[in-house]
């Protein structure tokens, strides 16, 4: 059953955006006809979450696997460590109870660093607050990112800090004390996405999947599996409600698996998320009909997943109700749920302010008081980012006691 593939969108958002270069062209097109391969050989058509999982992580073609720039103003967005030192600073100031708590053997997991930004400002923090952890581990998908996150670390940081830093390919596999962080990392797991069947196929459960159609790639619904179906009825008894034929949005049925693996074997910690999203009854409003999946190309979002593979990001909203519950299953308890600027004023950013109003230098007073409004204000950063927190025989102690929001799970 093909949905509206929307080749018009594609073509709309081609014009609209600035060109790509040929070699990055040509690199599209390697990754496109290596979806095409798989496409053929599962019979006519992957899941879209497959195609997303190819689109972004890919090896050596993916977009976030590949060399292509994507943070700072020359990428294709920006996120808040790469805005200045203020958000890792408070993060930092977060973690530092938990990891004075877990003590010499503490370790902390970042996952996806970027361009090592928030590494860098958050062990010289840690310094600071006597809470340095024992290892500093890096889980980064690119090679490419990781060597710039590598020059940027050795050039910055003194070596006794850059001595605590390693990259590592997967989670901890052993039995560890310490910290996940990740900083706009779930928004970029693949996902599936469902749709509500209509007319004959009214109030039935497909599944979003990419096939080829006339040549050009396109989505198309093919009938749910077991495991997605159960997932869209255990939302709709969650809701209170069904949701009505024609209703399209994305649910992360593996959230739980995902979040227990790069826990792996922590015995005592914390795991600390930022990103954008909403709690489940905001997420699967009747209005929003289409999900929040979007593509980011060159600081431009739009709605042609499908174009460029490899050249574009592609993200959908955190579903935060669903993550409070993968915590709480994976043996941890909920230690808060706030907006972002509530969570930066919890930890730290009032300190920040002032050392701001010291600066001498007029330019960089401002420069890094429009950080601190980015981060802050709910027109930018500040409500549409949340952060949410877990922990196990640990306690964050006062991170999340400004605006807490849980009772809204």
């Amino acid at each position: 059953m093909s949905i509206d593939p929307r080749p018009q969108d594609a073509a709309r958002a081609a014009q609209s955006l600035p060109p790509p270069d040929a070699d990055a062209l040509a690199h599209s097109r390697r990754l496109e006809a290596l979806i095409r391969e798989q496409i053929a050989a599962a019979g006519g058509a992957i899941p879209f979450s497959r195609f997303m999982e190819l689109a972004l992580y890919a090896p050596g073609l993916g977009y976030y696997s590949a060399g292509t720039r994507k943070f700072g103003e020359g990428g294709d967005f920006v996120t808040a460590p790469e805005l200045g030192p203020v958000f890792a600073a408070c993060v930092a100031e977060a973690l530092s109870p938990v990891l004075r708590q877990l003590g010499p053997q503490a370790r902390l997991l970042e996952l996806g660093g970027g361009t090592g930004a928030f590494a860098e400002v958050a062990l010289k923090r840690l310094l600071e607050l006597d809470a340095l952890p024992d290892r500093y581990a890096i889980l980064e998908p690119s090679a490419e990112l990781r060597q710039r996150q590598r020059e940027r670390l050795r050039q910055r940081l003194v070596p006794p800090l850059f001595e605590l830093v390693e990259w590592v390919d997967g989670p901890f596999a052993d039995d560890w004390d310490g910290v996940v962080f990740a900083n706009e990392v779930i928004d970029a797991l693949p996902t599936p996405r469902f749709a509500i069947g209509e007319g004959a196929h009214a109030g039935e459960v497909f599944e979003e999947h990419v096939a080829v159609e006339g040549g050009e790639l396109a989505r198309v619904l093919r009938p749910a599996d077991a495991f997605l179906t159960g997932a869209v009825r255990q939302l709709e008894r969650s809701l209170g409600r069904a949701f009505e034929p024609g209703y399209r949005s994305e649910v992360l049925p593996q959230l739980p698996y995902w979040l227990q693996a790069v826990a792996g074997g922590m015995r005592r910690g914390a795991l600390l998320f930022v990103d954008y999203g909403y709690v489940r009854g905001e997420y699967y409003l009747p209005g929003r009909r289409d999900g929040t999946l979007r593509a980011f190309y060159r600081h431009r979002m739009h709605e042609a997943p499908l174009l460029w593979p490899g050249l574009q990001d592609l993200t959908a909203s955190v579903d935060f109700t669903a993550l409070a519950e993968a915590g709480v299953a994976a043996g941890f308890d909920l230690a808060g749920y706030c907006s972002q600027a509530s969570f930066l004023l919890g930890n730290g950013l009032a300190g920040v302010l002032e050392r701001i109003e010291r600066i001498e230098d007029e330019r960089e007073r401002l420069r890094r008081t429009q950080e601190v409004k980015r981060l802050t204000l709910p027109s930018e950063m500040g409500e549409r980012f949340q952060a949410m927190g877990f922990e196990k025989d640990v306690e964050f102690g006062v991170a999340f006691l400004a605006g807490d929001l849980s009772f809204r799970l």
